[in-house]
């Protein structure tokens, strides 16, 4: 079975988001299924670990100038394409924004260019490969169902388009219609239209043959009013095609065991050595050595993430002799009233802002646990790094996270089964009650093990999660 992958980001090549460690690391995970596995990126000019590559096909003239596709020959026997096109992708800043932080004006034409390649590509221009189906992710390759709905070419593969966060919908003006190559007949509530704009998201959504979303949850509350932002009503008439499929990490990639970044090493027999780690993590950021918990966020800094309900909490932290590391960026206001505590609590709480793949590794291995109170989750992916990490997750009750930590209450403490702390988000304080009941779990040093241990023994693998991906592909394939 051959399959496109088509995302607008992959680890190692360049990440800004979870989306990232999910695309970049299901093409092994399916090789051990025999699904040969492409990838398809923008050739940004911030990509890392830039392979050797050969040109497979040129475009005169795709959205403003030349391009070309490029083809490079991974290890493992995985296959990586790049869409070199200069005028698009050439710049400095990332993926999506400037220097500065702005979105590029013209993101709707470069990543609709991405589209038309991937479109394309489907379609049996590559000389000698021709994929069974197209695995799409996010807005930016939401016009890839749409362009091969609308194409004449026949026969097409099939689309599986996956959201992994609705919340990004890449919506720009009506106007665009034609600059975007699409046929004034899909400007209508049946094709790209979102509330009199181009909804790119939504025509991903749309025209794909079958959907996916990040978790069971998730797939549930994108169909509500509330959750939908917009295009619950769409996602309920597609429920049918709808599923909701957790996501995986890499266990090779993401263990505490062999991780260069870490400075001891440690798995679920020696969380002795963890101590180690927090003592350094403590001495890089000057904090007190303490006896009481060290808490960790890797986030955004964003409404999204729950941050207002952290600084909300930081007196509570503080009055309990804890600690917090932040390493993030995001919203300024939120960024602010961080780094302002850190400077009024330089023994307790650090503040890194930015993202540093390093530190952020060193955070789960030297953290005590890691506070994730998201409003609303997709997946997310911090709390299978801190459960691989022996940091115990705090997480709302939300979307994956829901799905995927089971709380610390009393029956499944006694049943050996807890992994984390859960917590409903529904108060500026709500933050508070699952600090205090950690803080308690954490100087009952055998419960608190025992946490660190089930969280770790966890299996969060794509190799456990691959499998449901195989079953949608070959259902697909058999619908045609």
């Amino acid at each position: 079975m051959r399959v496109l992958n088509v995302a607008s980001e992959a680890y190692p090549w360049i990440k800004t988001g979870g989306l990232a460690d999910v695309a970049g690391a299901l093409p092994a995970a399916l090789a051990e299924h025999d699904v040969d596995m492409r990838t398809l990126l923008p050739a940004y000019a911030g990509l890392r670990q830039r392979p050797e590559t050969r040109p497979v096909h040129h475009y005169a003239d795709l959205f403003g100038g030349a391009a070309s596709i490029l083809e490079a020959r991974l290890t493992g026997g995985l296959t990586l394409y790049l869409l070199d096109a200069p005028h698009l992708y050439d710049r400095p800043g990332g993926p999506y924004t400037d220097a500065n932080g702005r979105d590029w004006a013209d993101n709707a034409e470069r990543f609709a260019a991405f589209c038309r390649a991937a479109a394309d590509i489907a379609l049996g221009i590559l000389p000698d490969w021709t994929p069974d189906i197209v695995h799409a992710h996010d807005w930016q390759a939401g016009l890839v169902p749409a362009y091969l709905a609308l194409s004449e070419a026949s026969p097409r593969p099939p689309v599986l388009f996956t959201i992994h966060n609705l919340a990004f919908q890449g919506v720009v003006p009506r106007d665009r219609l034609a600059a975007l190559l699409l046929p004034p007949d899909s400007f209508s509530v049946d094709g790209v239209e979102y509330y009199g704009q181009i909804g790119l998201l939504k025509a991903g959504l749309h025209y794909a043959d079958a959907l996916t979303t990040v978790s069971p949850s998730y797939a549930r509350e994108i169909q509500t009013d509330t959750g939908g932002m917009g295009l619950g009503g769409l996602l309920r008439d597609r429920a049918a095609v709808l599923n909701g499929l957790l996501n995986g990490i890499d266990m090779t990639e993401w263990n505490p065991a062999h991780d260069p970044h870490v400075k001891a090493h440690f798995d679920r027999h020696s969380l002795e050595h963890r101590t180690i780690n927090r003592e350094a993590l403590r001495t890089r950021f000057g904090l007190d050595s303490s006896a009481g918990p060290l808490f960790g966020i890797v986030s955004r800094l964003t409404g999204q993430k729950g941050i207002d309900l952290v600084l909300n909490a930081l007196p509570f932290l503080i009055s309990q002799q804890a600690q917090l590391v932040v390493l993030g960026s995001g919203d300024k206001g939120l960024e602010q009233g961080l780094l302002q505590a850190a400077q009024t609590h330089p023994r307790q709480i650090a503040v890194f802002s930015g993202y540093d793949e390093a530190l952020s590794r060193q955070i789960f291995s030297g953290a005590d646990a890691m506070l994730i109170p998201s409003r609303f989750e997709p997946c997310g992916l911090t709390q299978l790094y801190a459960m691989r990490y022996g940091a115990v997750p705090i997480v709302s009750r939300v979307g994956g996270l829901a799905d995927t930590i089971i709380d610390a209450n009393t029956a499944a403490c006694e049943a050996g089964v807890a992994t984390g702390l859960m917590f409903q988000p529904d108060g500026e304080d709500s933050l508070i009650e699952p600090l205090s009941r950690a803080i308690r779990l954490f100087h009952q040093a055998e419960i608190w093990e025992r946490l660190q241990h089930r969280g770790m023994e966890t299996d969060s693998s794509w190799t456990l999660r691959s499998t449901a991906y195989v079953a949608l592909y070959t259902r697909l394939l058999s619908l045609r």
